[in-house]
């Protein structure tokens, strides 16, 4: 007699080995899509830094505070995030300093604050 096909104990075989590699690769794919996102932070922060010392070299004080992108476009017209941000921004300066500041607005990067300063002090 000639029975072909797979026993019960190798498909539950098969079965364990893929949930073990989805229990790893799952946690790993979602900690690149975190990371990916807090680039355009970083990226957005650096940005608004260099803006703000070209503002200052040319009229001697950083920009007026601003509490989000469309306020900050307004006083430094090269700040370009982009669509689709997963951070707000903000400026918070006075005549002799700033501090630019990312908050996270949900999903992946939901609570998470990057801010860079006039220093160039930066807590990413």
């Amino acid at each position: 007699m000639n029975k072909k096909g797979y026993t019960l104990i190798e498909l539950l075989i098969v079965i364990a080995v893929i949930g073990i590699l989805a229990a790893i690769s799952v946690p790993a794919y979602l900690g690149q899509q975190r990371a990916a996102a807090r680039t355009e932070a970083y990226s957005n922060l650096q940005n608004l830094r260099l803006l703000e010392e070209q503002f200052f070299a040319e009229h001697g004080a950083y920009t007026a505070s601003a509490a989000n992108v469309a306020a900050i476009q307004v006083l430094l017209p090269g700040f370009r995030p982009g669509p689709g941000l997963n951070f707000n921004y903000a400026i918070t300066s006075t005549s002799t300093c700033f501090v630019a500041t990312a908050t996270g607005t949900g999903g992946r990067v939901a609570g998470d604050v990057f801010t860079i300063d006039c220093n160039n002090n930066r807590n990413f």
